[in-house]
């Protein structure tokens, strides 16, 4: 996935947008794994890792609306007399919004089995 993300586009939020689904879907399977080991999910170092992943995701989700709101704006300001004719005249254009897909957004499905 990290490679995928460098070779991703600098303007194209969709794709990112896909990977970072991706990442969020792995990230929820490997916590959904750690249920099924007791002493993993009592160990320091997971539970650390579990806090740094939730920031992170925190902050992903941050920096989305931050983007939305800002692509919001600067279309707005696109669409809009007087400044269109200056957006023309510099070739600005629309931006699309950062969306993640309905799946994406999912809690994997987790099947425990007991010991064999």
């Amino acid at each position: 996935l990290r490679t995928a993300v460098g070779r991703v586009a600098e303007g194209d939020v969709a794709a990112r947008g896909r990977l970072e689904g991706m990442l969020s879907g792995a990230l929820g399977k490997i916590m959904a794994l750690a249920e099924a080991y007791p002493d993993l999910k009592a160990s320091d170092s997971f539970r650390d890792l579990q806090g740094q992943l939730a920031a992170v995701e925190d902050e992903l989700q941050m920096a989305r609306r931050y983007y939305n709101g800002a692509a919001r704006n600067l279309n707005i300001m696109v669409q809009s007399f007087p400044s269109n004719l200056v957006a023309q005249i510099f070739g600005f254009r629309l931006l699309d919004f950062f969306q993640i897909d309905d799946g994406d957004r999912t809690v994997p499905e987790v099947a425990f089995r007991g010991p064999a």
